[in-house]
């Protein structure tokens, strides 16, 4: 029975990246790698995806989890060995075989599919995938016949001066012939500097054999971009910001700046949004449409609804209702969550909260573990102690309640409806409705006092 089978090679250390993070798990925009080549990969209805893995080979469990299979390279023999691997699991199955690198963030869906097109088209055995390098140094260069035939891959060392001229390289990604492709890597050897099974040799049998070798030449060479060190991660952190700023301006996202903006991918924005400059968009964050996110806001895990506005706040695991609205310079914490029409002003930072519908707090506030009604309003210096050392505590705050500036509320404690908490208070014990508390001792003023101080006014 004909399959669409996928082998993702993910089984190198990357010794180039000088790190203990497992290379294919380094991330770009929120995504580890070898996350990415999946993703895409994904989108073409695959009968099965393999991915070879080696060192590291839990941690890409972990990130990757049941979206594929799994076949473990215990050594390091190469790439055809590596392939060779996935044997077990696909020597039953006709069809067509990509074999594609897990350090490869940047392909996309659309381009797989072509490749995949142009090797049926061609009836091909073998279709590899190249592209035009303005710089081809370090590439394996194309060689084709003057009919466009590909003759072979030569690797930059072997390659002459004139076929170091040539422009057109390969990029590592393979369509096969599923069943040759097997039968190819049993005929091939390691007998060459590095000691190791080479890919590319299983093409060389394949071409010797008679068979059909294709090039599909793709139309964009950065989405060929392997990453081996950190240089080249920053580079393809750039092309894939670019990408999916360009996704969300073209569906009505006004983004004021695209090279000073940063957000992860499968992010969702809504239009007519405004994203100012130096904005930190990460994994698993959602913004609404009509939204405003001031400059050099941070928001995560979130949830942002219509009509929000933000201003140069941090914002994680954490949700904002409609026509809210928060900062400059605040903290929403994971599991703040923020009713229609709040006010949350400068220097407040909410945890672990629920903020009813209309409440306003101004500025200088803490909210931790606490649930706050409709339409209260927070004075300035406001503090909910949560915590006595030991355990975090819970307080309550019913609608339309008055809570005035520079007070504390000592959890866990019970503020009913429509109460008014007096200025300076330290609050320990619950109100009732209607009830007003004053918590503060009474001013004493001693007359004469002051020429006893030790100093005369300002210095």
């Amino acid at each position: 029975m004909s399959s669409k089978n996928t082998i993702i090679l993910a089984a190198g250390k990357g010794t180039r990246m000088k790190s203990k993070l497992y290379k294919v798990l380094h991330r770009i925009c929120g995504k580890s790698m070898v996350d990415h080549v999946l993703t895409q990969v994904s989108q073409l209805d695959m009968d099965n995806i393999i991915t070879i893995v080696g060192y590291g080979a839990e941690d890409v469990e972990n990130e990757l989890g049941n979206r594929c299979e799994y076949v473990v390279q215990d050594q390091q023999l190469g790439t055809g060995d590596a392939v060779a691997r996935a044997e077990g699991l696909l020597k039953d199955s006709d069809g067509e075989t990509l074999v594609i690198s897990g350090d490869t963030p940047l392909f996309t869906a659309a381009t797989l599919k072509q490749l995949f097109e142009y090797h049926e088209q061609k009836k091909a055995t073998a279709t590899i995938l190249t592209s035009q390098a303005p710089d081809p140094a370090g590439y394996g260069r194309i060689v084709r016949n003057n009919l466009g035939i590909v003759e072979k891959i030569v690797e930059q060392k072997d390659a002459t001066s004139e076929e170091q001229g040539i422009h057109e390289i390969n990029t590592g990604v393979y369509v096969f012939d599923n069943q040759a492709l097997f039968e190819a890597l049993h005929k091939i050897n390691n007998d060459n500097a590095q000691g190791e099974y080479y890919l590319t040799d299983a093409i060389e049998v394949l071409k010797n054999e008679g068979r059909t070798i294709a090039a599909y030449k793709m139309a964009n060479f950065n989405e060929s971009m392997g990453v081996n060190d950190r240089v080249a991660q920053a580079r393809a952190t750039h092309i894939m910001q670019d990408r999916i700023n360009r996704y969300h301006m073209k569906n009505g996202v006004t983004i004021v700046n695209p090279d000073a903006t940063y957000i992860d991918s499968d992010i969702k924005i809504g239009q007519d949004t405004i994203i100012e400059p130096g904005v930190q968009l990460q994994n698993g964050t959602e913004i609404g449409s009509n939204c405003v996110i001031g400059a050099h806001s941070k928001i995560s895990g979130s949830k942002i609804h219509d009509n929000v506005h933000v201003f140069s706040s941090v914002i994680e695991d954490a949700e904002m209702m409609p026509g809210s609205d928060i900062g400059p310079n605040s903290h929403l914490r994971p599991g703040a969550e923020i009713g229609k029409n709040v006010h949350i002003g400068n220097f407040c930072e909410v945890k672990s909260a629920t903020i009813g519908e209309g409440t306003k707090m101004g500025h200088l506030t803490y909210v931790g573990n606490a649930k706050l009604g409709k339409h209260i309003n927070i004075g300035c210096g406001v503090i909910f102690a949560n915590y006595d050392g030991a355990h975090k505590h819970t307080s309550t705050v019913g609608d339309d309640s008055f809570i005035g500036s520079n007070s504390n509320l000592i959890a866990p404690v019970h503020i009913a409806d429509h109460t008014f908490i007096a200025a300076g208070s330290t609050i320990t014990d619950d109100m009732n409705q209607y009830d007003m508390g004053i918590a503060r001792e009474r001013q004493t003023n001693k007359p004469g006092y002051y020429k006893k101080l030790p100093f005369k006014g300002a210095n």
